[in-house]
């Protein structure tokens, strides 16, 4: 047996092989992938912000107002070519198309960061479209949740963060709450600590890990692809979701579990679960999600402000992130470099609450 070491982008796939009894070389599958990945250059006032939509599409008079939001803080957005097109009725353009924005926000020099305008359904399309090496060689922020969890998990393979954040369906808003200012901090290098208050579900523990993961229902399906993160070592796992059942986001976290991805994690942050199910007597997903994990012994922090609610505060996949989840509380830490800003979660207060039909229509749940 011999061992090869395939370098993709910032990571590196460890493969074994063997011969069989035909002298053939046989490939073992899901082997480990190291994952270090490069802090995108910061922003500063005056630089361009290209606004794409890789899924589905997004009213342009969503996108001009996030346009002039960009603009009071000082920055110049960039509406990408294709973005107003709607195709099969939901689609913001072809997949030809779709990639083509994002190439094109990628590879323009001027371009600094990349804000998508919404999520919903389509990045799974995009993913043999694209290469890590493409991904790796302008490193730059995209900001995006829910179906742009797929891209996610491509850049972070690729070896570059990218910010779990607001888009361009609640920038439209105003840009005025603390989801999208935090968001905004951060691009400028503002970098969030985050102070929790305790949850009845938490697992105490102090756990170092690379932040992967997202909207369960979109990246799940990624498993063995390249857009998969979860095939990463030393893991902090993000988990939300909206509007799905309690027996289909345990049927995700099962298939995470049978691939091995539970025993990589070195600890579990849950989201916001938005509107899900409620079928079974667990009293939450929460705690339904917390009795598969007494083997692994790892900490779980829940409760984190993040995902399709009201308050949706910003993460940084790909970069190293350290929780601690105690009795009275729980942090989380980035380890990058930046100036730190604390941010208490309990004391920020949503706006105005977005309607429930708008809400499941920006996922992508409803027509």
């Amino acid at each position: 047996m011999y061992v090869a070491v395939l370098m993709i982008g910032c990571s590196t796939c460890i493969l074994s092989s063997c011969k069989d009894d035909d002298d053939k070389e046989v490939i073992e599958p899901k082997k480990e992938v190291s994952i270090t990945c490069t802090r995108p250059q910061y922003l500063k006032a005056g630089d361009k912000i290209a606004l794409i939509s890789p899924s589905y599409f997004t009213p342009m008079e969503n996108v001009e107002k996030t346009a002039d939001v960009l603009r009071s803080w000082g920055f110049e957005p960039v509406i990408g070519p294709n973005v107003g097109k709607v195709v099969d009725g939901r689609y913001a353009g072809t997949i030809a198309e779709r990639v083509s924005d994002l190439r094109w926000a990628l590879n323009n020099p001027e371009i600094k960061a990349i804000i998508c305008n919404r999520g919903g359904y389509g990045t799974i399309q995009l993913i043999d479209q694209l290469s890590l090496k493409e991904l790796a060689a302008n490193p730059k922020w995209l900001v995006g949740f829910s179906d742009i969890s797929t891209l996610h998990g491509l850049l972070t393979r690729a070896g570059v963060m990218s910010i779990h954040g607001t888009m361009s369906s609640f920038l439209a808003k105003g840009g005025e709450d603390m989801t999208s200012t935090l968001m905004r901090d951060l691009l400028l290098g503002r970098v969030p600590r985050y102070e929790l208050p305790a949850h009845e579900q938490n697992i105490t523990g102090r756990a170092h890990g690379v932040l992967v993961g997202g909207n369960i229902c979109t990246f799940v399906p990624n498993l063995n692809t390249q857009a998969d993160a979860t095939a990463g070592r030393d893991l902090i796992l993000f988990i939300e979701e909206v509007e799905e059942s309690m027996h289909n986001i345990d049927r995700q976290f099962n298939i995470l579990r049978m691939n091995g991805v539970l025993s990589r994690c070195k600890g579990i942050i849950l989201g916001e679960f938005t509107e899900c199910g409620s079928e079974f007597t667990y009293g939450s997903v929460e705690a339904m999600l917390r009795s598969y994990l007494k083997e692994y012994n790892i900490p779980l922090l829940c409760g984190f402000p993040g995902g399709h609610g009201d308050i949706n505060l910003p993460l940084v996949m790909g970069a190293p992130v350290t929780i601690d989840v105690r009795n009275d509380g729980a942090t989380i830490n980035f380890n990058i470099d930046g100036e730190k800003e604390e941010v208490n979660v309990a004391d920020i207060t949503a706006p105005v609450q977005m309607p429930f039909a708008q809400r499941m229509k920006l996922a992508g749940k409803w027509d």
